[in-house]
């Protein structure tokens, strides 16, 4: 008997198979993660997962390949351990984040507060091997929320600072990958717009009312921004108290 298009297990794999390709061409393009001993010639680790399991959360610097040496906040209290925090904000912050591209670009803020670590070195450190991403939101009732990402890139400034995502977990539904039309569209692949350089696909410039982040039409999720953090389904109406965007190498490939 021949196959038919019925069969539940062939309809199954049919769906899941973009989700693999691209998986496959991530983790293709991925090179190898740094090992345990990896350090730049000044002595600094690549980022934050390279350091003692019983290090506390705080301060270090760190040095990505062909990356001069940066100072982030290393979490060494969530799950897994040595998460590099590369994006913190609160609802009150004193940031703006309505930024310029270069002001995004090599990064601004306070690591003890809120920062963005500049996205030339996200694109550099997740360059250096195959890594995962934690985005974390606090609700305004002080209810923690997280979705991660099993692939997380951040790709060139020639080519627009593009967001590269794998698969999706986490205590909610997935607004980054998917597409939700009735709401901003999608964020997987979507370019880096900030407000002197658009590159959304709204007819507007999505960057100029809120701050430079990865849009499409505009936002399903937004946690770039003064006074409006938003996640469906956690703080629907951006008033989320707190974000952080944490990243750290992962063996998924």
């Amino acid at each position: 008997m021949g196959l038919q298009a019925g069969t539940p297990w062939l309809q199954r794999d049919l769906v899941l198979l973009p989700t693999v390709v691209a998986m496959l061409l991530l983790c293709a393009s991925a090179g190898p993660a740094p090992t345990a001993s990896s350090r730049s010639a000044t002595g600094f680790p690549p980022d934050c997962s390279r350091l003692r399991k019983n290090s506390p959360s705080g301060v270090y610097v760190i040095q990505p390949a062909r990356s001069p040496p940066r100072v982030v906040w290393c979490d060494m209290d969530t799950e897994g351990k040595g998460w590099t925090v590369v994006q913190r904000n609160s609802h009150d912050t004193e940031l703006t984040w309505k930024q310029s591209w270069t002001t995004y670009k090599y990064g601004f803020g306070n690591v003890h507060s809120d920062y963005w670590l500049g996205t030339e070195y996200l694109h550099l450190l997740t360059q250096q091997g195959t890594y995962k991403v934690r985005f974390v939101v606090r609700d305004k009732t002080n209810v923690t929320h997280y979705a991660e990402y099993d692939i997380f890139r951040v790709e060139s400034e020639a080519s627009g600072y593009p967001l590269r995502l794998g698969r999706h977990s986490g205590d909610g539904d997935d607004y980054l990958t998917l597409y939700h039309p009735k709401k901003g569209g999608i964020h997987d692949n979507m370019k880096f717009s900030t407000v002197d350089r658009d590159q959304d696909q709204y007819s507007g410039n999505c960057a100029k009312s809120y701050g430079g982040w990865w849009y499409n039409r505009c936002q399903n999720v937004l946690l770039n921004a003064k006074n409006y953090i938003v996640w469906p389904g956690f703080c629907d109406n951006g008033d989320c108290a707190s974000s952080l965007i944490l990243v750290k190498p992962t063996d998924v490939c």
